[in-house]
């Protein structure tokens, strides 16, 4: 009998999988792990190259050969392994069939996508045959939206009160040297035109998922202007268009559903230095959307994704220089009211207006291949030893969710592609 693995990297010969793999060596340290993908001569040449780069021998490393078109395949992978980590994407085209692999091997799953409609589709398809197999279903752990949604549950644990909102910002520069001439990988560009261009359904896909709406607390936390500056973060700054928050609630969401707690209201939104930068992203946001709405505008956005993008995005991706010196960093603000005498963060109303803020601020580097591969690694290694501390048996579930009470954040604090959580300030 073929022994089981802790996780399988599946996609490992993928631009996000070869990076998910080199992490692999520091993160699952006394795990037992192995690659899966397509093409094993592909599989071999990535571990060779990356063994060569980390100093280590990994051509021991056990190889699986699966494809997303051979159901077969992905079902005797999943059964191979505790955790499959799914590098594979799009998810809106490829995610299904391994989830359901997933499902039906009784193996736990995670993956990196920051496609809304992938995420609630799955929840709305498989949530409750993955609780009747104790599985967990869990996406969005990596940059999208590892930093937002745990950023919710560092603030609760540490805010001493009852939080009403919480708005994030997220900053990325890179720092010396001369900028590359592309930061972001092909696959990534291919995800966000199809989300784009499908963003309507979700609103199809929400009415079945939540027959109730959460209920609005006050004071609402009103949107910004479309472009602000902001004394919070100095920096001009613009609606986030990613995941973030539409994680973000599904997590809370959960957690007042299940929990009874008082469900924070969120916005997120992205800094630029100056205004003409902001107004160009702004431009840019616009254009992409519009463009990706139409049959023709996506396959022109696909087909030269350098002009579009501005250089930006490239088949090759990033250097491995450029990712080095990528730094990002999440302020995320709360607003809400002291610990009252006799409660928790139960679901009531308060009558004076908030006065407490605490702010704090997640951050690392390589945010796009490191920290996106570390997190995604981390949420394998917590299911792995602290499933205990999960909700439930299993589900389909947003990391907010899933590893709320686990040591999570704790773990992603250990690695140097980790993320660091700090108090920036308390009032």
């Amino acid at each position: 009998m073929v022994e089981k693995l802790d996780v399988i990297i599946f996609g490992a010969s993928g631009f996000t999988g070869k990076h998910t793999v080199f992490e692999a060596i520091s993160v699952l340290t006394n795990l037992k792990w192995g690659v899966a993908g397509r093409n094993r001569i592909k599989l071999e040449a990535i571990l060779e190259d990356i063994g060569t780069k980390a100093g280590k021998n990994l051509m021991s490393i056990p190889i699986i050969v699966a494809d997303v078109d051979d159901e077969s395949s992905l079902l005797q992978m999943a059964r191979r392994c505790h955790v499959l980590v799914n590098c594979v994407g799009p998810y809106r085209f490829y995610g299904e069939p391994v989830v359901r692999a997933c499902i039906e091997s009784g193996t736990h799953h995670v993956d990196v996508s920051g496609e809304p409609q992938y995420m609630e589709t799955m929840q709305l398809k498989y949530d409750r045959e993955a609780q009747e197999k104790n599985v967990y279903i869990v996406s969005a752990c990596g940059f999208d939206s590892i930093p937002a949604d745990m950023g919710m549950i560092f603030i609760e644990k540490n805010f001493d009160g009852v939080v009403n909102s919480v708005e994030a910002y997220l900053q990325s520069d890179v720092r010396g040297g001369p900028p590359n001439s592309a930061a972001i990988h092909y696959g990534t560009w291919e995800s966000a035109v199809y989300g784009l261009a499908h963003a309507d359904e979700l609103r199809g896909i929400r009415s079945q998922l939540y027959t109730e709406k959460l209920p609005k607390f006050q004071p609402i936390l009103k949107h910004r202007p479309l472009i602000f500056r902001s004394e919070i973060v100095n920096g001009i700054c613009l609606p986030f268009p990613g995941s973030d928050r539409s994680v973000v609630m599904r997590s809370q969401r959960f957690l007042y559903e299940k929990e009874g707690k008082r469900p924070i209201q969120m916005h997120a939104y992205v800094v630029f230095r100056t205004w003409f930068i902001a107004v160009c992203a702004a431009c840019f946001f616009v254009m992409f959307g519009m463009t990706a709405k139409f049959s023709f505008g996506r396959k022109i956005l696909l087909k030269y994704p350098k002009f579009f993008s501005m250089g930006l995005i490239s088949h090759e991706g990033p250097s491995e220089s450029q990712m080095e010196r990528t730094y990002f960093s999440l302020t995320m603000k709360a607003l809400g009211w002291p610990k009252p005498e006799r409660s928790s963060n139960s679901v009531k109303e308060f009558r004076d207006p908030p006065t407490k803020t605490l702010t704090v601020k997640i951050s690392g580097i390589n945010p796009g291949y490191g920290a996106t591969c570390v997190a995604l690694l981390c949420t394998a290694v917590i299911i792995l030893k602290e499933s205990d501390k999960m909700p439930g048996t299993g589900g389909v579930l947003s990391p907010g969710a899933a590893f709320a009470k686990t040591s999570l954040i704790s773990e992603l604090e250990k690695h140097e592609h980790g993320m660091k959580f700090e108090i920036f300030a308390n009032k």
